[in-house]
């Protein structure tokens, strides 16, 4: 029986609502959640909720800079129970990248255990761990205490939480940001905070100052790992302008010299975001495949400081060829993402420029500053009422105490009395006796004296932009002088630097293992390399009703130029080529070539030749190797055919004159001056036929006379004297070949080999 559907209640209401618009409402729900509370920071302090609920439960904690550590597991706890129910493991993930000085470039955390490393060992668990703010931490949360920001309700709305933090710390773009929302995401690296202060001067002074300008403070990122940037200043230019872009980052390395004249490279700086564990097995796999054959040896003698010993091949190896090999396998280059979307005002996303960006904090800072300067005239304007009625207690001492000792309810008394406010009246009756002494009025006048000065001095500056902007000005200097580049933390790690410009033949071919091979190819298309430059090929398999069709030595490091039925030349590297264990593979796994267009000739590319092709029905042009190259799959089309038409010769042009022969053991010979040379078309009529169609070319040097080949191997030559009866103008039919070969063809057929039942 199926299950029974259980009705509604009576009195429930049912609303019929579309499946589409139910699900684009709550996936909708679900897209801002992700992007406003999880994975874009906000542009005023860099931060994203759950790191900023951390910093706040810590601050709770009274784990400041100088405070006694506390365990990992007591903040995470807290910071779950009171705002970020999200799971422990998360809390804490996020509290170990705030600490870790290779993640961040100005650790918010100061942690005290294992917090992991460089080569991406898990931190201990959160009980062995322990944690307080740093001086970093403590800038952004200063005055948080004094209405400098809004506060929202927690979660189970029980407390109350920071919208934003205070930020005197440019640390949006000084620790940077990595998030993936819904549709969106960002990549922010961090970068020097004494240049982002000095940039952010320069915007005080020059509010409409371009991204452009600014990078002659902010020369680009800052990586807590250090390494050397070799991107271009216009490529870094444009990445700032946009708030899109890459940087392209290398490791630091140098060369220590040993004896008898070898060497070692050492790398001492690895780029940001690459675990040094997994880049040293990525290396011995490459060295392991003879992918490095520059490469003797490699092994880390990393102890807390980084220190990779690359051991040459050779004395005579290049060091910068080898490291450019380095750089082009593995993440010792790597590309670092920028895109600078983040959340304007904490509610809107949006992709910023350097400006921008800078702006949205000095902007923040401003409205700190303001609410901080009012928070504070608020208190001053308390305090002076407070001493009012302290001076009107000492002034009247004598009838204050009788009051309060005689009357039942003395407050509505002493303000009726001395004409003072509720405020007034509090204070004097909060008031401790010791303070009765005489001493205390002075003291009294004069702190009041001071808090009028103070007060002048608020409302003066919340009147000035301009005496506002000097203030913020101050404390970002002050903020320069912390972490400016004489101080440890302070100082630039990340160099710049132009990449050595080196021919990319040159390193591809240093790269690649030259050895001779064999290539050998079989009628029905199979290709495959034999080691070493094989001669007698009587002993090699092929598959049954299939057997040789050509072969020819080369290397491993040649390219191999495929000519095809149909008029397409195709690229194929030789090192791609399988061994000759087998039977090879078919050569139309490796490109798109049509299952009825037959493979006429493979040789390795050498550049400067060029080639006479021909078709079926007689027509053919002389062509530039060099037009022959193709870098896809789909090949190059230099032959155009019609149906049924089709490639089937190929030579190389070597000599001045041409000879033809046709299916029909016809044969006409004439100068290559009647020949065009052309990079692609249909060409020229070669031979005229009246049934059947071309079988070969060959050219040749009238001085030197035709040579063929027989089906046995041996050579024969004939004078142009000898050959005066089929000298003839192109286009011919020619005249019946007498000594040829019975199968027309100019090179003999190969030698016999086995098939393999």
């Amino acid at each position: 029986m199926g299950k029974r559907l259980i009705p509604p209640p009576d009195k429930g209401h049912i609303e019929d609502v579309s499946l589409q618009v139910a699900l684009e409402e709550r996936y909708l729900a679900y897209a801002l959640s992700t992007i406003m509370n999880r994975a874009l920071p906000d542009a005023r302090d860099g931060l994203k909720p759950v790191h900023r609920r951390i910093l706040y439960g810590m601050r709770l904690l009274r784990l400041d800079p100088n405070a006694a550590f506390k365990k990992s597991a007591k903040v995470v706890g807290d910071v779950m129970g009171n705002f970020h129910p999200h799971g422990d493991q998360a809390i804490y993930d996020a509290l170990v990248r705030l600490a870790q000085d290779f993640s961040q470039r100005y650790p918010l955390v100061d942690g005290q255990g294992n917090f992991g490393n460089i080569d991406g060992d898990n931190p201990a668990a959160m009980r062995y761990t322990e944690a307080r703010l740093t001086e970093v931490a403590r800038l952004l949360i200063d005055g948080i205490d004094e209405d400098a920001v809004d506060f929202r309700p927690s979660y189970d709305g029980t407390d109350e939480e920071p919208a934003v933090l205070p930020a005197a710390f440019p640390n949006l773009l000084a620790n940077g940001s990595q998030g993936i929302a819904v549709g969106m995401a960002t990549s922010i690296p961090p970068h020097n905070a004494a240049e982002l202060c000095d940039a952010a001067l320069h915007l005080i002074a020059t509010p409409n100052a371009r991204s452009k300008t600014l990078l002659k403070y902010v020369k680009g990122p800052d990586f807590p790992t250090g390494g050397i940037c070799v991107d271009t200043p216009d490529a870094i230019a444009e990445a700032y302008t946009t708030g899109r872009g890459s940087f392209r980052v290398r490791a630091r390395w140098h060369q220590e010299e040993g004896s008898r004249g070898t060497y070692v490279i050492v790398i001492t700086e690895m780029p940001y975001l690459v675990q040094k564990s997994r880049l040293v097995e990525k290396l011995a796999e490459l060295l392991n495949d003879k992918k490095l054959p520059l490469v003797a040896d490699i092994r880390d003698e990393s102890a807390e400081d980084v220190r990779l010993v690359i051991e040459p091949r050779a004395r005579t190896v290049d060091a910068e060829l080898l490291m450019e090999s380095l750089f082009k396998l593995s993440e010792l280059e790597t590309r670092i993402p920028l895109n600078m979307n983040v959340l304007v005002k904490g509610r809107i996303p949006k992709v910023l420029g350097l400006a921008e960006a800078l702006t949205e904090w000095l902007e923040h800072r401003r409205e700190v500053l303001i609410r901080r300067s009012k928070h504070r005239l608020a208190q001053i304007d308390h305090r002076i009422e407070v001493l009012g009625g302290f001076l009107v207690a000492y002034l009247n001492i004598d009838k204050v105490i009788k009051i309060i000792r005689t009357e039942d309810e003395p407050k509505p008394v002493l303000m009726k009395t001395f004409k003072i406010t509720e405020i007034q009246a509090d204070a004097i009756l909060n008031m401790r006796l010791r303070n009765l002494r005489k001493l205390e009025e002075m003291e009294i006048r004069g702190e009041e004296k001071a808090l009028k000065s103070e007060r002048s001095e608020l409302k003066k500056l919340l009147g000035s932009t301009d005496l506002q902007w000097q203030a913020i000005a101050a404390q970002i200097k002050e903020t320069k002088e912390l972490f400016g580049p004489k101080t440890k933390l302070g100082k630039r790690r990340t160099d710049f630097a132009l990449a050595p410009e080196h021919d990319v033949a040159a390193i591809e071919e240093a790269m690649a293992i030259r050895e001779p091979i064999t290539v050998v190819v079989s009628d029905k298309g199979w290709i495959r390399a034999l080691r070493g430059h094989v001669t007698d090929l009587s002993g090699i398999g092929f598959k049954t009703d299939d057997s040789l069709k050509f072969s020819f030595p080369t290397e491993t490091t040649a390219k191999l130029m495929i000519f095809a039925g149909n008029g397409k030349f195709y690229i194929l590297d030789a090192q791609k080529l399988p061994g000759g264990r087998g039977h090879g593979e078919p050569i139309r796994l490796f490109f798109d070539i049509e299952q009825d267009a037959e493979i006429v000739s493979v040789m390795p590319y050498q550049g400067d030749r060029k080639f006479l092709v021909a078709s079926y029905q007689g027509n053919g042009f002389i062509v530039p190797e060099s037009e022959c190259l193709s870098a896809t799959r789909k090949g190059k089309q230099v032959l155009n055919l019609k149906e049924p038409d089709k490639a089937v010769a190929i030579t190389v042009v070597e000599g001045d004159t041409l000879a033809v022969i046709g299916e029909n053991r016809k044969m006409v010979i004439f100068g290559l001056d009647q020949v065009p040379e052309m990079t692609r078309g249909r060409g020229v009529r070669l031979q005229r036929y009246l049934a059947k169609g071309l079988s070969d070319i060959t050219t040749f040097k009238a001085s030197e006379g035709l040579t063929w080949v027989d089906g046995a191997g041996r050579s024969h030559s004939m004078s142009m004297k000898e050959l005066k009866d089929w000298r003839a103008n192109r286009a011919d039919a020619g005249r019946i070949a007498q000594g040829l070969p019975k199968n027309n063809k100019f090179r003999g057929a190969p030698a016999a080999a086995k098939n393999d039942e």
